[in-house]
């Protein structure tokens, strides 16, 4: 049950990039709960999970500066499909 709510986090996330990729308006609140969510799940870091950790604390990072910069296209588009593949990967 776990791995569907850490997975739906991704799910969630990867939307929020995809909307920034195709320009749609994402409210400040919905990319600040994201990049917080993926942020704590970052932290899971200590447990073993190395890399997939450092992807969510990087996405973490590029939701945040999201809000602040206009990014280029190929920084949102990594993120957003490697969430997307995690977040599928759980349902599965």
């Amino acid at each position: 049950m776990l791995v569907k709510i850490l997975g739906g986090i991704d799910l969630a996330s990867a939307l929020a990039f995809l909307m920034l990729i195709f320009g749609i308006d994402v409210f400040t609140q919905f990319i600040l709960f994201c990049a917080g969510l993926l942020f704590l799940k970052g932290m899971f870091i200590l447990t073993g999970e190395i890399i997939l950790s450092v992807i969510d604390i990087f996405a973490s990072a590029m939701l945040l500066l999201s809000i602040f910069f206009s990014l280029p296209a190929i920084l949102l588009w990594i993120p957003a499909f490697l969430l997307l593949a995690k977040g599928l990967e759980s349902f599965i």
